[in-house]
């Protein structure tokens, strides 16, 4: 496959030997381009500004800011870029995480030169590429019920806060500037959110799972 111009490719590893391995690869393929190097997330961010790659292979575990922060940044400031994830970690929390940042693929890195080349010209395309076993982690992923706690608000953690330090309705009320009422709803929705019939119960599920400080 070729192209009026070479895809523009941006690395961005903390590893220097991973980075000269992925340059090497570049090189054998007439429509992908080297248009520079990071070590770090936030020299990520600058690069992309001043070399304007196409597509990015973005490590996610970096010192520093970490490789989703990079790519939410990436893609708010430059939204023509893609940014592929390239990682060895396959964990369902990191996939997500990078997704919802706005990263078009996610291939660890035992993948081939065969398939990372494709990956970066779908992604100029604009068409996403995982790797299997994040394809099922994401699948895993949406078939398990979500952490407890996880869709609280932040005014009904507040109050559950509350309610772990053992304040009833009113006073609950009087710490939030709220009324008892509105108190009393979100007491509701936790006690529905927690599949729990009593206050009790809320809370020492609350106080089990550590879901308050």
């Amino acid at each position: 496959m070729t192209t009026a111009s070479p895809i523009r490719v941006l690395l961005v590893d903390d590893h220097a030997m991973v980075r000269r391995g992925l340059a090497t690869f570049l090189k054998v393929h007439d429509d992908l381009e080297l248009a520079g190097e990071a070590a770090t997330g936030e020299e990520a961010i600058q690069l992309c500004g001043r070399v304007q790659p196409d597509v990015v292979l973005m490590d996610l575990v970096m010192p520093g800011m970490h490789g989703v922060e990079a790519t939410r940044a990436i893609r708010r400031q430059f939204p023509a870029v893609q940014v592929i994830a390239l990682t060895s970690f396959n964990e369902e929390g990191l996939v997500q995480n990078a997704l919802q940042a706005g990263a078009i693929g996610y291939l660890l890195k035992d993948v081939s030169a065969n398939e990372l080349a494709q990956a970066i010209r779908a992604a100029h395309t604009g068409r996403g590429t995982l790797s299997p076993e994040v394809a099922q982690a994401l699948i895993h992923a949406s078939t398990q019920p979500p952490a407890l706690g996880r869709d609280l608000t932040g005014r009904e953690r507040a109050v559950l806060t509350l309610m772990v330090q053992g304040l009833n309705n009113t006073e609950i009320a009087e710490k939030l500037f709220v009324s008892p009422s509105t108190v009393k709803s979100h007491v509701s929705h936790i006690l529905s959110k927690f599949d729990v019939a009593s206050r009790t119960e809320a809370v020492a599920l609350a106080v089990r799972h550590h879901l308050v400080d």
